[in-house]
């Protein structure tokens, strides 16, 4: 097995659905001259800008000047540094992304951007994320800080509305990328984007998590405000960025866990950055974020972010079983149960999956369930009565499992209407509330839901459009240029031939900087 097959063995089958082959041969010299030209630019300008470990950290990744790089020999280096890197294509799931950055692995996005895109891309290629994520990581602490931010990001709750801005935003980049679509269809692709940011009624934990990775993972800045060194991914992969972010025109802000609050716009060069101290000031405000949250707080706060998000999330009981699912009501007891918790009763909406330490047990149930907070013993069999301090009262008839039939309750002396047949849980506190299922593999192969994810009829078009372009003479132009410059045979008779053929592919600029170089270096 080939390295890259090796990280992939080792993938929960509901991340390794996501993986694509890098297929380096369907790389063009074209694609190769793009790749060239973005990091001979990037290195020369950042040597004296971007973090120190910046240089030493492409050598240690893997990631040269002369070809894209291969995603084995890639993985090759990074497992000295404890990481791996796989394939995918274009914007994967947000939290198929974290989990697999928190397991240490670099989702590669396996396409190169075309030479119209050189200074910015709309879509994830292999130039941001290998030279932009990668060099960073050799710092063995700005490591560890990727790991935790993925954790968090995957722990986070998001809701509807988030799952359809991303797909609006999967949609535009598809479009953007695709060389034959129309002005009407760009517009359309970039209203829907506009429509599901509008649609979203307020600003989600998950959301929250996603502006701190980009303030600090994608656009971040590090060392004093006079003069910040640039570690951020999106600074690190885009020469247009990496000049403008130490213009005076861009504002320079200590970072804090404000940055979490911070609207970003993905279309233009940001307004303003935020600079850590050093990378032991990323762990600073991480976790003070990281306190902000129901996966954090649990009780009621985790229970009204779950309802809110309208997403299935998973509870952690007090005794340590996860119990998957959509919240839909949570009822106020009298009395605190726990601390921070003053719910009497939760109601979930079917499927409901049981697990523990993120392993499931058994089949999910796929109706109704409830949760009652306070101690109490539910039999495993016949007819049951509970008072607990809550002031919730509870009675029916248990059928094993913890399925109840003919269930009726009163809170506070008042009736409460109950489902006439359900899973019902007892716990004595709610520890924690978070994100998705609490095994995302079960939940998969029960549900399928992640399975609806794959490579569009769209796009799987555009790539191929994107992929037949290129005219072919030019084509064949860019494929000599390649060959001498791999074979160090440079014939300046057959250069200048070339670059005056070039002058019949006028919006084609980068065959002339390519046989320019090539010129140079023979006479040098």
């Amino acid at each position: 097995m080939t390295p890259t097959e090796r990280t992939i063995a080792r993938l929960p089958a509901h991340l390794r659905r996501y993986v694509v082959s890098q297929d380096y041969d369907a790389y063009t010299p074209r694609d190769q001259a793009v790749w060239r030209h973005i990091l001979g630019q990037l290195r020369s300008h950042l040597a004296d800008k971007a973090h120190s470990v910046y240089l030493e950290g492409l050598e240690a990744t893997g990631i040269g000047l002369e070809r894209i790089p291969s995603l084995d020999e890639m993985n090759e280096k990074l497992s000295k540094l404890g990481w791996a890197a796989v394939g995918v294509r274009g914007f994967i799931p947000p939290a198929v992304f974290t989990e697999l950055q928190a397991l240490g692995v670099l989702a590669i996005a396996a396409d190169i951007r075309t030479h119209e895109h050189i200074p910015y891309t709309p879509a994830p290629d292999i130039v941001h994320e290998s030279a932009g994520h990668a060099p960073i990581i050799a710092n063995a602490r700005y490591a560890e800080y990727l790991k935790r931010c993925g954790l968090v990001g995957f722990k986070a709750i998001a809701t509807v509305e988030d799952e359809a801005v991303f797909q609006a935003i999967r949609n535009l980049s598809v479009v953007k990328e695709d060389p034959t679509a129309t002005q009407e269809e760009i517009a359309h692709a970039q209203a829907r984007l506009e429509a599901a940011n509008q649609s979203r009624r307020y600003v989600s934990e998950s959301t929250r998590a996603s502006r701190l990775y980009w303030w600090t993972a994608e656009y971040g800045m590090i060392g004093g405000m006079e003069q910040p060194r640039i570690y951020g991914a999106g600074l690190l992969s885009s020469i247009g960025e990496a000049k403008h972010c130490l213009t005076d025109a861009v504002k320079k802000l200590p970072l804090c866990v404000a940055c979490a609050d911070t609207e970003y716009d993905i279309t233009r060069m940001q307004p303003q950055l935020f600079v850590a101290r050093d990378f032991e000031h990323l762990f600073e405000v991480l976790n003070e974020f990281e306190a902000t949250l129901a996966w954090k707080r649990g009780g009621d706060y985790g229970l009204n972010e779950a309802i809110q998000a309208r997403t299935v999330n998973h509870l952690v009981l007090a005794d340590g079983r996860e119990i998957t699912a959509r919240v839909v009501e949570a009822l106020p007891g009298a009395r605190p149960v726990a601390e921070g918790l003053t719910s009497a009763l939760v109601r979930l909406e079917g499927p409901v999956m049981v697990s523990r330490e993120s392993k499931a047990e058994g089949k999910p149930w796929p109706g109704l369930a409830l949760v009652a907070f306070g101690e109490g013993q539910l039999p495993d069999k016949g007819p049951f009565k509970l008072e607990l301090a809550s002031g919730l009262k509870i009675q029916g008839f248990a059928v094993g499992g913890g399925e109840v039939l003919n269930l009726r309750g009163e809170l506070d002396g008042r009736p409460v209407e109950l489902p006439s047949v359900a899973k019902l849980f007892l716990s004595t506190g709610l520890p924690s509330v978070a994100g998705g299922p609490a095994d995302p593999g079960a939940w998969d192969r029960w549900f399928g839901e992640l399975n609806a994810f794959a490579e569009g009829e769209g796009e799987a078009k555009a790539r191929e459009k994107k992929a037949t372009a290129l005219h072919p003479s030019l084509a064949a132009l860019y494929r000599e240029v390649r060959t001498m410059r791999e074979s160090k045979a440079i014939n300046l008779a057959r250069l200048e031939q070339i670059s005056n053929a070039a002058t019949d592919f006028r919006d084609d600029w980068l065959l002339k900087v390519e046989v320019e170089e090539l010129k140079k270096s023979a006479r040098a």
